[in-house]
């Protein structure tokens, strides 16, 4: 499966993630709620890199160079690098890696704003194709 149907599936499977994320952060599991935010970043983040580009990311390297690739070509998406980014630093690093958890809960919460963000970002892409 290719094209916008595989697009689709991807940002579904990223509100997946974000729902359970968010189930997970009601057991008091800030830890793999974080974790799970994270994967539903990096999918969502997928599903534009795919729209944009014609190419899933296999990998966070991948998906990483997509989106720098992306940023180059289009200077405005540098505030969702640096939200990416940040999701990198603070959900799956500083919080799952490292459990330092404190104030990573509105975050969790938010990568609902930030799938939206991208999903639409991504259907202007498939529209531009």
């Amino acid at each position: 499966m290719q094209g916008p149907d595989r697009v689709s599936v991807i940002f579904a499977d990223a509100r997946a993630l974000h729902a359970a994320a968010i189930e997970i952060l009601g057991f008091g599991k800030d830890r793999i709620a974080a974790e799970v935010a994270w994967g539903a970043t990096k999918r969502a983040t997928d599903g534009l890199v795919l729209a944009r580009t014609g190419r899933e990311p296999t990998g966070t390297g991948q998906t990483t160079r997509g989106l720098n690739l992306l940023r180059r070509i289009e200077p405005a998406l540098e505030p969702l690098v640096r939200q990416y980014t940040s999701r990198i630093v603070d959900l799956h690093g500083r919080c799952f890696y490292s459990g330092i958890c404190g104030d990573v809960n509105d975050l969790i919460r938010e990568t609902a704003d930030y799938i939206r963000a991208v999903e639409g970002l991504a259907a202007k892409g498939t529209e531009a194709a």
